[in-house]
């Protein structure tokens, strides 16, 4: 049987969790990351904002860590949300100016740059700046 006759995977359809307030927590994920709301009660990232932006680089990335790993910290929950962005330095001016902390150092990769802080809850929030592949 062919992959294409089988049916597969497009993307992620959303991420759905717990929250005590949710409309606080929706709220702050508004103001911090300027993000807006939809008629749904969430928020929507549609594929050809970010595939404009980065059409090689633009991604969802689904990965499991080991147990044993730091890399959640200080969030206690087994889960983080990475937000891709167009604009790191700007979100972060935001998202400090509403009162979030940078949980670490800003790094800097290949693939692109990241910062991470706490969102109302306790969960980690990251946020990706994509970089373009480098040809050859």
């Amino acid at each position: 049987m062919s992959n294409e006759s089988a049916g597969r995977v497009l993307g992620l359809g959303g991420v759905f969790f717990l929250a005590k307030d949710p409309q606080r927590t929706l709220q702050w994920y508004q103001e911090v990351l300027g993000l807006e709301p939809n008629e749904y009660g969430g928020f929507d990232f549609l594929h050809g904002q970010s595939a404009g932006r980065y059409p090689q680089a633009a991604r969802t990335i689904v990965s499991a860590f080991s147990d044993e790993t730091d890399y959640l910290k200080p969030s206690a929950l087994p889960y983080m949300l990475n937000f891709m962005v167009d604009d790191l330095n700007a979100m972060l001016v935001r998202a400090e100016a509403a009162g979030a902390t940078q949980l670490q150092p800003r790094e800097n990769t290949d693939y692109g740059d990241f910062a991470w802080f706490l969102d109302p809850d306790g969960r980690k929030v990251e946020l990706w700046e994509p970089k373009e592949p480098r040809e050859g």
